[in-house]
């Protein structure tokens, strides 16, 4: 069985990074031992990455090692080619989202973990996200990057799960109504 899942974190208004494109107010949580909010057990039944360039390049421009242990798939027509300190680990996709899907899929990939807000939002708009898992932290940015954009007609998930952590953080586990 397929399926494509989101796994993000987002401010009470809805935006996944600042205006200048920051994820600091990430931190301002007190988290002393690094609770990850699930985020492990996630990782363990997604078999690869597709993500957005500018999420790839925010990753790439994180300090310490890389933190994938799963293929990752970057989904550009911009990039021209994977920067060599990621070749192996993350690999170049184009064209339409359906055939990118196909070769990933083809690869044995068929649990996926989609990233970044434009890939996000270009997936919900194809109707290709089975499961959305959503983070809230109690700030408000006032602007940045939303998740959401506007679709073409609505779209129905219904609530699997529902969590908190750390007093401050919720966490909403949506499923798609088909």
């Amino acid at each position: 069985m397929k399926k494509n899942s989101v796994f993000i974190a987002t401010s009470l208004d809805g935006f996944i990074a600042d205006k200048n494109g920051g994820l600091d107010w990430l931190q301002e949580v007190p988290n002393p031992e690094n609770n990850d909010m699930g985020y492990a057990d996630f990782m363990q039944r997604i078999d690869a990455l597709l993500m957005g360039r500018k999420t790839f390049e925010t990753i790439c421009g994180f300090d310490g090692p890389w933190p994938y242990h799963k293929p990752v798939f970057v989904l550009s027509n911009r990039l021209p080619e994977i920067p060599k300190g990621y070749k192996g680990k993350a690999f170049l996709v184009n064209g339409s989202l359906t055939s990118v899907l196909s070769q990933i899929n083809a690869l044995g990939h068929n649990n996926l973990y989609i990233d970044g807000g434009i890939t996000v939002q270009s997936f919900l708009k194809e109707d290709l996200i089975d499961e959305l898992i959503i983070t809230t932290f109690p700030i408000l940015l006032g602007g940045g990057t939303p998740l959401f954009s506007e679709l073409p007609e609505r779209r129905n998930f219904e609530l699997a799960g529902f969590a908190s952590f750390l007093n401050a953080v919720t966490q909403s586990q949506y499923l798609r109504k088909r």
